[in-house]
């Protein structure tokens, strides 16, 4: 294997790498509007909110739990192919994963209706999310082929692949039912921009002893790759009107679906509280410009078979064209234009979180009043300080990934918030990260980040993610 072969092969699985769904610091930060986002039934405060557009909510993160570029690319004295081979090849297995998502919102506003009890959001983002298992079986077969592996089955199932660009407009409502209880949902209408996923493959290949030559190859594969958009994005782009596809089908002009969010907020006391939110339970019809490609069927075969007697007057026959002709009719590969339906990456999150200290604001310490609001209805104390823990689940491809948060939270006034965390997952057993809410009078800025501690080398993470945005708040003070 040579050293072009071994980059490509890598640079092409490590484009998935790009920048996770979970968004614990920012989860149950009442000071942030974009909180809403991620449990419709948070606690609120605001009386109207309205983000900057493009700029109040951009976030992203990227992981990859078996291999960092350090790993491939440190100036060790190791050669590269060595590396790839053991480190990546030999290492690696199909629960190790390369993904990534990146959110941009385009607008968000929020404002409370006639019934103080009552908020109502809504907006538009949009969302790229991606996800690739490593191919055990497709790495050996292409560093190191079959002839030598008899009786050993690779198989073709270890490909399992997805990734979506969509663009999501939403309206939701908040209801405080009592002291107690607050709930919320929200509603989603999807317009697809791009699809495309791989992870129903199954079958396998492999070599036994043959009868009249040394191998019987078998192959027995049912493939399944759909796409959507691909095709008009290409034509867009030799006309020079991607930017005008683009648009379109973002603006309902793609592949179209629905969705919901529920949320839900419980205060067991005044200083314990239980939160809850289901997030994208829902799907998207891909019916335009679609292509699906197959591969199905099953076949053996023990190479070239010449009867010299036999096919002694037609020895100019290519024999080889009749072996591709023959494995094509039994294993044939196939398109079609047909639609299909995807679903959401569903997420799960639940916390719980004790507040304690002093609430804040010298005149409100005895009372239980709301903080931000002149309105008695809305009688959220915030108070000083919070600890708590979180965990978090999201549907895969491969099964439910998790993640398990704790965290504590520090207010200091009306005008500063932050929130430290240490978060285990499949990523990493050390990711500790930071996020702060500042409010200047209406202005609201906000910024996180995760897996701190791997910023000394980033290109040794396995992990790394950022939340930031700017809003403009009214808390409606009398």
């Amino acid at each position: 294997m040579n050293l072009l072969k071994s980059l490509s092969f890598f640079l092409l699985l490590f484009c998935n790498f790009l920048m996770a769904q979970n968004k614990q610091i920012l989860y149950d930060f009442n000071e942030i509007p974009q909180s809403l986002l991620i449990n419709p039934g948070v606690e609120t405060d605001f009386k109207w909110y309205s983000g900057i557009p493009l700029i109040s909510g951009v976030s992203g993160y990227g992981g990859t739990n078996g291999i960092s570029v350090n790993d491939i690319f440190a100036e060790d004295g190791l050669d590269i192919n060595d590396k790839v081979r053991q480190r990546m090849v030999y290492r690696m297995t199909p629960r190790d994963e390369f993904s990534g998502n990146i959110q941009l919102e385009l607008i968000n506003f929020g404002f409370r209706g006639a019934d103080p009890d009552i908020f109502y959001s809504m907006g538009a983002y949009l969302e790229l999310d991606e996800i690739t298992y490593w191919p055990q079986d497709y790495a050996y077969l292409i560093f190191d082929g079959n002839a030598d592996q008899l009786n050993r089955r690779f198989d073709l199932g270890d490909l399992k692949t997805r990734g979506s660009l969509v663009s999501v407009y939403h309206i939701g409502m908040n209801k405080k039912i009592d002291d107690k209880l607050t709930i919320g949902a929200r509603g989603k209408i999807y317009s697809g921009i791009v699809d495309y996923n791989s992870t129903r493959n199954d079958g396998y290949l492999v070599n036994t002893e043959g009868q009249n030559n040394t191998f019987t190859t078998t192959l027995s594969s049912d493939l399944e790759l759909r796409t959507s958009g691909f095709g008009a994005l290409d034509s867009a782009s030799d006309d020079g009107t991607l930017s005008n596809t683009l648009v379109k089908r973002a603006l309902f002009g793609g592949d179209l679906g629905l969705g919901l969010d529920l949320g839900f907020s419980y205060r067991f006391n005044k200083q314990t509280v239980l939160t809850g939110s289901l997030l994208d339970v829902g799907f998207i019809y891909h019916s335009g410009d679609t292509k699906s490609y197959s591969l199905t069927g099953n076949a053996s075969s023990e190479g070239i078979e010449i009867n010299v007697l036999r096919d002694f007057s037609n020895l100019n026959r290519d024999f080889w064209q009749d072996l591709v002709d023959e494995i094509e009719e039994l294993v044939p590969f196939e398109s079609s234009e047909s639609g299909y339906i995807t679903f959401r990456p569903t997420k799960l999150n639940v916390s719980l979180r004790y507040d304690f200290g002093k609430p804040i604001g010298n005149s409100l310490e005895n009372c239980d009043c709301t903080i931000n609001s002149g309105s008695r209805s809305l009688s959220r104390v915030a108070y000083r300080n919070s600890i708590g823990g979180h965990v978090f689940l999201v549907n895969r491809p491969r099964g439910p990934q998790s993640a398990i948060t704790a965290f504590y939270m520090r207010r200091l006034g009306n005008i500063l918030a932050l929130k430290a965390t240490y978060t285990a997952d499949k990523f990493s057993y050390t990711n500790m990260g930071f996020g702060f809410s500042l409010q200047a009078g209406p202005i609201n800025l906000y910024a996180m980040a995760d897996n701190l501690l791997s910023y000394r080398n980033i290109a040794a993470s396995n992990y790394a993610s950022f939340q930031l945005g700017l809003n403009i708040i009214s808390w409606g003070r009398k």
